[in-house]
Parts: C-alpha cells; structure tokens; sequence
C-alpha cells in the first residue's frame, strides 16, 4: 500500500523536509501551511494520513484534528508538537489522532511510525476485506438450491438468523451442515464476533472438557500453562458443535450448565467466567433415540433444539444436481486451470441418478478426480469412477401405455437380476412373484439373461 498523505505545518522548512522523505519512499504527498487550507484539501481528497502540526495560523491543529474525524473518520493522525504543547498533543490523541512526533523530531522516527501505521492500515483492509468475503461466501443465498426443500431450508436460516437462540441442525454426513451453521452466524448480529467450530467426535472425551472451558496451569499432566477453552474464545460470538451426539454424559452435563447458567468453570479452577455464546449444534445421529436410549440428555437435547433444520439428502434433491455440478465445474476449472463446460447429457444422467451417500462433498470429489481426468470440453462417463458410470440411467419412456409399462418392467428386471447376480429364485423372492412367473415375463418381454441357478 502506497499511502497518500498531507503534511500540514506553517513552516516552510519542516514541510519541505517530511515531503522530500516521504517522496523518496514513494509515499504520494500534499502539503498545507494552515488548518483551514488543510481542511480544504480533506473535503475533496482522501487521505490516508495527516501529519499536522498543533500550533497553526488561521485554524489550529487541535480543531483541524476534531474536524477531520468527522469528514473523513478514516484518515489517521499524527500529531507534530513541542515538548511545551504535551498537554494539547494529548487532547489531540483522546480526540482521535493516532500519534505524536516531538520537536525537533528524527527523521528515522517519523518514516518507522509512518510504515507501523501504514502497515496497520493494511491489515485492517485485509481483515475488511476477508470478512466481506467470508459473509458472502457464507450468505444463505449463496448455498446452492433451488428445490423445494432447499428454500424451506433458506427461510428457516432467514428467520433463526435475526434470533440468538440455539439451533439443531440435523442431516447426513455431507448435507452441508457447517456451510448452514456458518450461514446463519454471518446474517445475525454476532457476524462480526468469533465462529468457533469443534468436532465433538474428533477429540478423545478427556480432552473435551479442557477443550470446551479450558483450564488452569497444573489442573493435570500437560496443563504447563493457562488455556482458554472454546466458549470463552467465541464469547459474543457462535460456538459450533459439530457431532454433537459424541459428546460423553458426563460432561454432557457441565454443557447444559454452561447454556444454562451462561457461566463456566475452567479445569482446575475456582472462579466461574460469564459468557454469553450462541450454540448451533449439528448432528448426523437420531439424537431422540439416543435420549430414549439414554445415552443422550434429553434436558440438553431440548436446550439445544430450541428450532432444527433439517438438511435433505442431495438423493432427495435430485433437481440441485444440475446447479451443483456446475458450481463444482467452475470452481476446480479455476483451481486447476481448466476450460471444461459441463458434463454431457449422459454424463449428467448418471450422475443425477446416483444415490450420493457421501452427499455433496461426495459430489464434488466426483467433479475434482472428473476434470483432471477429462481430455474434451465436456464431462464424459469414461470420466467418472465406475461405481458411477456402472448406474443404469432411466430411460425417456414412450407415449403409448402398454409400451410405457413393458419399457419400465423390462427395466425394473434387469435392476433386480443384477443386483442378484442374475440369481432367478432370489429375484423371484425380491418381485414378490413365482419363479415360472418370472421366466415367464422374461421370455414375454424378450429379456436374455444367463442362469445361474
């Protein structure tokens, strides 16, 4: 970043000399021999930094300083004064400018808080900058959906958003739960305090507790120091317990406390530290049979289910394949600088009507392995894996019924036979039929197949 700043002294000499320096650092400059040109100067260029001198002609430092916050609250400001002006030079840092150079200032001082506040302004923008991307990364208008229980799913995350209370979000492995949980923190208005996710199955349940409250140095073998757990690292903000039916009974405890009472105890502590954190749990589990089971809190199975979203199996989604796959497309032809248009028609029959059991990161591994593999423009079956290419693709039925139901059960044999191994007795058992049945229907509707009975 190549800052624009304005050096502001009603002496010739030290505007000169802290032009030329910051020339030299290819800083691009302005100069002001007065507040009110300096003023001047704000309202039709923005600046970056100021560097203002306190005792001025025409309108002095102090005001100019209160000025420019309010004009331009994000330009920064250093204060240039005298050893007997220490007093102004702190009311110019309580109304708002960043630092002070003192009289006769070192130049080698001047360009090292001038790079330290450039360098601060940078991160700030970068920090701006990821947090634009990440709300619209994870806008809820941007996970992809446009079937019916994908909009269901989008006004719940609508509406839940606007609230601080906890939500359950239920699905399987792959249903995308995260990427709604994240959706739902950045739309709320905690979007700008900590997310904090945890997979509760990935840590051995001694360690969970230390995990979720910390603990104090000493509290057990390893604790060498004092460590803040994850409800006090997202405090204001939202804690994400992924596999949230992991977590063992005993603590399932000091959770409910914690939600409860909005307070935890560290291990090995003594005092209680106040949180206040919004839950969003997930799980891929039947939490209510594993409270029926008692192997679950039905207590914190209802603090935490305050509202569920359910998430659909992308195999009950079948019309999102299409949007997905093109997102998927688009993303790894970026990644791995590719050109590949789509997938072709038969391409996309067979990955329409795979089961996805993996779901949507199922999917979009398929895409990945795809395009590295694919030597045309569009996606072809050799592409896929051949658990995939090996799915039957439905076929475009005729208008005629007779030919339509002949069509369809010529099809639904086959899916039998295969599935066993061309067994005709198990068949026979699956169709709910006789076997002289089934060999009758076979030979009705000219379907060849080996025996292997």
């Amino acid at each position: 970043m190549k800052a624009r700043i304005l050096i502001v002294d009603d002496e010739r000499t030290i505007r000169e000399s802290l032009e030329l320096l910051l020339n030299e650092e290819k800083f691009e400059t302005q100069t002001a021999s007065n507040g009110k040109d300096a003023l001047s100067l704000l309202q039709h260029t923005n600046f970056d930094i100021m560097i203002t001198d306190l005792k001025m002609p025409e309108m002095d430092g102090l005001t100019l300083v209160r000025k420019c916050q309010n004009l331009c609250p994000d330009t920064s400001i250093i204060i240039i004064t005298a050893h007997g002006s220490l007093d102004s030079a702190i009311e110019a840092l309580r109304s708002g400018a960043f630092d002070y150079i003192l009289k006769p200032f070192d130049l080698d001082d001047v360009l090292l808080k001038i790079r330290r506040l450039v360098r601060q302004k940078e991160l700030i923008r970068e920090n701006q900058a990821l947090r634009r991307e990440i709300q619209e990364k994870f806008n809820f208008s941007n996970i992809i959906g446009q079937s019916q229980q994908m909009q269901l799913v989008f006004r719940l995350i609508e509406k839940v958003a606007k609230t601080t209370s906890n939500v359950l979000i239920t699905g399987r492995s792959g249903t995308g739960k995260e990427l709604v949980a994240r959706a739902i923190h950045y739309n709320s208005d905690r979007r700008d305090k900590p997310f904090v996710p945890i997979n509760c199955g990935a840590i051995v349940g001694t360690l969970l507790e230390s995990e979720f409250f910390g603990h104090k140095k000493g509290s057990f073998t390893g604790a060498v120091r004092d460590k803040d757990g994850l409800f006090k690292i997202a405090n204001e903000g939202t804690l994400f317990l992924d596999e949230v039916g992991d977590i063992p009974l005993h603590l399932q405890v000091k959770l409910l406390r914690a939600i409860e009472e909005g307070e935890i105890l560290p291990v090995g502590g003594t005092a209680t530290v106040k949180i206040d954190v919004r839950i969003i749990a997930a799980t891929n589990r039947k939490l209510l049979e594993d409270v029926e089971n008692g192997t679950f809190r039905d207590d914190l199975y209802y603090r935490l289910n305050v509202v569920e979203i359910q998430l659909p199996a992308l195999s009950e989604r079948r019309e999102d394949i299409p949007l997905l796959i093109e997102h998927f497309i688009n993303k790894y032809n970026m990644e791995l600088g590719r050109s590949i248009h789509n997938a072709s028609n038969e391409t996309m029959q067979y990955l329409i009507n795979y089961e996805w059991r993996g779901g949507i990161r199922e999917l979009e591994n398929v895409i990945e392995r795809a395009l590295i593999l694919c030597e045309g423009d569009y996606i072809t079956p050799q592409d896929l894996p051949p658990n995939i290419s090996g799915v039957e693709i439905k076929p475009e039925f005729p208008d005629p019924l007779k030919e339509a139901v002949a069509m369809f059960e010529a099809g639904h044999l086959l899916h039998i036979l295969k599935r066993v191994d061309n067994n005709k007795e198990e068949a026979a058992k699956i169709l709910n039929i006789s076997l002289s049945s089934l060999y009758r229907k076979l030979d009705e509707l000219d379907i060849k197949t080996n025996s292997q009975e």
